[in-house]
């Protein structure tokens, strides 16, 4: 579905050059969650802009089902961390979720089903006439989410999005989000900063190096299908998986490639 290869991203900052990815490459299988996660300020937003058209590498490419991402993909759609800036304060619940609806050839009927279905999923039917405004947080988020969901996309991009809410809230978010990856068969790449969230949420997670970034690991994430908070996060191979994750990450920071690389070639014990 995703093939990322040898992306590269270097910005100019007064008046001097500095490389923000460095030679990138992973791919995402069709139907896959995939977790990147990286030291502070490694470029994972700077990458998944990349991969959504929304900025142009220095180098490399990025291939989604095989064609060059150039700009936005049809097919694509974008989950941003920001919710308060990412919904319309003056759009009704309902219109802020049609909106990118109206950029296809639909059927008013059809729109208003899709953002129906959209706001069901989410637990929000009740929700439609109301303003981002009026509602919390993590409902704002989920009208985001919504929104995404009624474009029917193939693949899901989402940039750190419950780093915003508080940690029950957070919860709530990441069982949905699970629970609409597998009704709906899409493919998901979710960064987050949060070593816990990587593991609980992801197939498998990507982890990234500190600046300029490369990928230090690729890990399966070898939990059961089935996750619950109460039950997911206190199981001895969840506690394997992130302390593995964690050294990686601390190994990242301290710039110690040979620890990563090292530990990357040993999976972790079961």
């Amino acid at each position: 579905m995703l093939d990322v290869h040898g992306l590269r991203k270097v910005y100019e900052q007064s008046g001097r050059r500095v490389e923000a990815v460095r030679d990138l490459t992973f791919t995402v299988e069709a139907g896959e969650l995939v977790c990147l996660v990286g030291p502070s300020g490694c470029g994972k937003t700077t990458l998944l802009k990349c991969v959504g058209g929304l900025l142009a590498p220095t180098s490399g490419q990025v291939l989604l089902a095989g064609k060059p991402v150039s700009g936005p993909p049809p097919g694509m759609a974008f989950v941003f961390q920001e919710y308060g800036r990412s919904l319309f304060p003056w759009m009704r619940v309902g219109e802020n979720v049609e909106l990118p609806l109206k950029q296809k050839d639909l059927s008013t009927s059809r729109r208003k089903e899709l953002v129906a279905d959209a706001l069901e999923s989410v637990g929000l039917s009740d929700a439609v006439g109301a303003y981002p405004w009026q509602l919390s947080g993590g409902m704002q988020q989920r009208v985001a989410i919504a929104r995404a969901l009624a474009y029917e996309p193939d693949i899901l991009l989402m940039d750190e999005p419950f780093a915003a809410v508080d940690a029950q809230t957070r919860a709530d978010l990441e069982d949905l989000v699970r629970r609409l990856w597998r009704e709906r068969g899409m493919t998901i790449l979710f960064v987050t900063h949060d070593i816990d969230e990587a593991v609980y949420l992801g197939e498998r997670v990507v982890v990234l190096s500190a600046s300029p970034t490369v990928v230090q690991e690729q890990l399966k994430v070898d939990l059961p299908d089935e996750r619950d908070q109460l039950h997911t996060r206190v199981a001895p191979r969840f506690a394997e998986l992130r302390t593995h994750v964690y050294e990686q990450i601390q190994a990242a920071k301290r710039g110690d490639e040979q620890d990563a690389v090292t530990k990357s070639d040993t999976p972790p014990p079961r």
